[in-house]
């Protein structure tokens, strides 16, 4: 998202003509750039949340024997990776099969 807003910012910069601007021009440069900064300070925000919590998140998942089941975990709820990137980084499967070893796995706790 945040990369979506800065190339979004590039293409647009402003004209610099000397002349006088109209009412309700705006300037679509300086407004993306307030919410690039916006959105650059809730990345850092949520980069430290995700630090904080890892403490808890990792031995949970280390706990998991079997390989494939813990990286689906660790790219999910470490990395924040769709399900769909997920996984094609997990090869041979989909984004379904990969959502449903890991929510299979949580159902087995349960049990």
């Amino acid at each position: 998202m945040l990369q979506s807003l800065r190339d979004a910012a590039c293409p647009g910069a402003a004209v610099l003509t000397g002349m006088p601007h109209t009412p309700g021009i705006k300037d679509k440069v300086g407004d993306l750039a307030a919410e690039i900064v916006d959105m650059d300070a809730r990345v850092g925000f949520l980069e430290e949340e995700v630090k904080a919590s890892e403490g808890q998140i990792m031995p949970f998942i280390q706990g998991i024997d079997d390989d494939q089941t813990r990286i689906i975990f660790r790219l999910r709820f470490l990395r924040g990776l769709a399900w769909k990137e997920v996984a094609t980084v997990v090869g041979g499967n989909t984004e379904e099969s990969a959502k449903r070893i890991c929510y299979r796995y949580l159902s087995s706790l349960d049990s």
